[in-house]
């Protein structure tokens, strides 16, 4: 549509909030995206609370350095996998269990979970139903999409019926084990990211930033987005 990639861009007052004042620009850049998903999927939707244990895999990338942190603030216990370099790296966040990939299948070594963050594509949500509690709640960033997401966002009838098709699968394993599934598309609002930079501001999450492209070099930070090797956030400096 309007792109996602810019030196500047207007956005209604709405949607924006101060930086906190300890950060720089380039950790404050490193913000938005993955604190408000992680905002929206643990605290509004999964409705995390102390105590409980949430499964968020892939836990030294973007999304993932940040939800181990509010998981934790939280309260909860936090289950990660990742690969042997980084083993460390999630358990200094707080990672409770952590499960190598390279080693193990985390559905064969984890048990006992309350919410999983979906945010690894292929067959991963599928398979972390079985690690779930009854009663639990899956929370995907990757699909799929589902029929709730369609009418939320009063889409036509046509699409809410493609979404229901292609959720009626993990919808139908999901209800076998009595979880709720949900599929959640990160909306602007700068109330919780004025919450999500009062955190930063206190220190009780710390921003996880791997490499610092010039804008110059778009090219060369989207081919290390996806060689998966980065840990935390790419910034772009314009």
């Amino acid at each position: 549509g309007t792109g996602s990639i810019a030196e500047f861009a207007v956005v209604p007052e709405s949607a924006a909030a101060l930086k906190p004042a300890n950060l720089d620009f380039v950790q404050a850049a490193s913000i938005p995206m993955v604190g408000l998903t992680s905002w929206q999927a643990l605290k509004m939707r999964a409705n995390l609370r102390a105590g409980q244990k949430v499964f968020i895999p892939a836990g030294a990338g973007g999304v993932g350095t940040f939800a181990i942190q509010l998981a934790k603030h939280l309260g909860a216990k936090v289950g990660t996998t990742t690969s042997t370099g980084n083993v460390e790296l999630v358990s200094r966040l707080g990672a409770d269990e952590v499960v190598d990939y390279k080693k193990q299948d985390f559905e064969k070594v984890l048990r006992g979970y309350d919410a999983v963050l979906g945010t690894v594509k292929g067959d991963a949500v599928e398979k972390s139903i079985g690690i779930l509690k009854p009663g639990s709640k899956i929370v995907s960033l990757i699909g799929p999409l589902d029929a709730a997401f369609a009418r939320a966002k009063r889409l036509n009838f046509i699409l809410t019926f493609v979404f229901g098709l292609m959720s009626r699968k993990i919808l139908r394993l999901a209800r076998k084990r009595d979880v709720d599934y949900s599929f959640l598309f990160v909306h602007p609002d700068g109330h919780q990211l004025a919450a999500i930079g009062e955190l930063f501001h206190s220190e009780r999450i710390r921003p996880v930033i791997d490499k610092v492209f010039p804008f110059a070099e778009l090219p060369q930070a989207k081919a290390h987005m996806e060689s998966n090797a980065h840990l935390g956030k790419i910034i772009l400096r314009a």
